[in-house]
């Protein structure tokens, strides 16, 4: 047992790719605690889709495509809010009119590269953790390190804003900022997230492992925590399948953390399904 769980580590790329794993299971898990509890899944699928012309257009000029991504990212958050305030429209529907938008105009300047250039860049869309490099493994540590302080700094005016955000802006919380910051955190977790789970996976890291984690704790604090640990787990685990079974290793990661999900579903003390006591406590 133990052989098997040291012979991955021989190798520099699976090195590489566990450090990714590990850290993307921990930033998605804090920052999608946020999502999960302010019923904003939608928005972080939003945000993940519209990330890909913002590469695309990164990798056509020879720049840095976590820059690119990053700034597709904040300009989807602006146009949703923007089509919010400025019209009739709610902002379930702006999210999906400009997720839609960005992600088709990323999937065409991606069939364009492609055609002058023999190069896959399908690895965007579906990760591919085992390809990483070393600057890219620096620059999600970067990324990672940035979001989780702002997230430390900034935890109790977050907490307030999350679970009552009029009241937040009666006390005189900068609300407008507070959401904007959120959902840059949202778009800086997504482009560190890329190379491992890709933008079409990404949610399910994002969601999920909270997700798991609400079904078995009760504070936000908590379900950070136990959440940072079942996507931490989750990476993992979904990288040692990865290796040994020969499977791809981005679906391994998410068809992990869906079965623990699954789990906790069914057996949670407080809400399981299969569990007599917490269905007489939720009737």
């Amino acid at each position: 047992m133990l052989q098997a769980l040291i012979e991955p580590l021989q190798y520099s790329f699976m090195q590489r790719s566990l450090v990714i794993a590990i850290l993307v299971g921990l930033l998605c898990a804090v920052v999608g605690s946020y999502l999960m509890v302010q019923r904003l899944a939608l928005l972080g699928d939003a945000i993940s889709h519209s990330v890909l012309p913002g590469l695309a257009i990164s990798f056509m000029v020879g720049g840095n495509i976590f820059v690119g991504a990053f700034i597709a990212g904040v300009l989807s958050t602006m146009a949703i809010a923007f089509i919010r305030t400025r019209s009739p429209i709610k902002e379930d529907a702006a999210m999906g009119i400009v997720f839609s938008a960005f992600f088709a105009l990323g999937v065409t300047l991606i069939t364009i590269i492609q055609k002058d250039n023999k190069i896959d860049l399908n690895h965007f869309l579906f990760g591919n953790i085992l390809g990483v490099t070393g600057d890219e493994v620096r620059d999600t540590a970067v990324i990672a390190a940035i979001v989780l302080i702002v997230i430390v700094l900034l935890y109790k005016e977050l907490l307030f804003y999350t679970f009552d955000p009029l009241g937040a802006q009666a006390a005189g919380l900068p609300v407008n900022r507070l959401n904007f910051g959120l959902m840059v955190l949202i778009a800086l977790t997504i482009v560190a997230s890329m190379k491992a789970v890709g933008v079409i996976l990404v949610l399910s890291l994002l969601i999920t492992p909270g997700a798991t984690a609400y079904l078995l704790v009760k504070r936000l604090h908590e379900v950070m925590i136990l959440g940072a640990v079942i996507g931490v787990i989750s990476s993992i685990s979904g990288m040692y399948l990865s290796y040994f079974y020969n499977l791809p290793s981005g679906p391994a990661i998410v068809l992990v953390v869906s079965g623990l999900f699954v789990l906790a579903l069914l057996f949670s003390p407080r809400h399981g399904v299969l569990i007599p006591n917490a269905n007489q406590k939720k009737a």
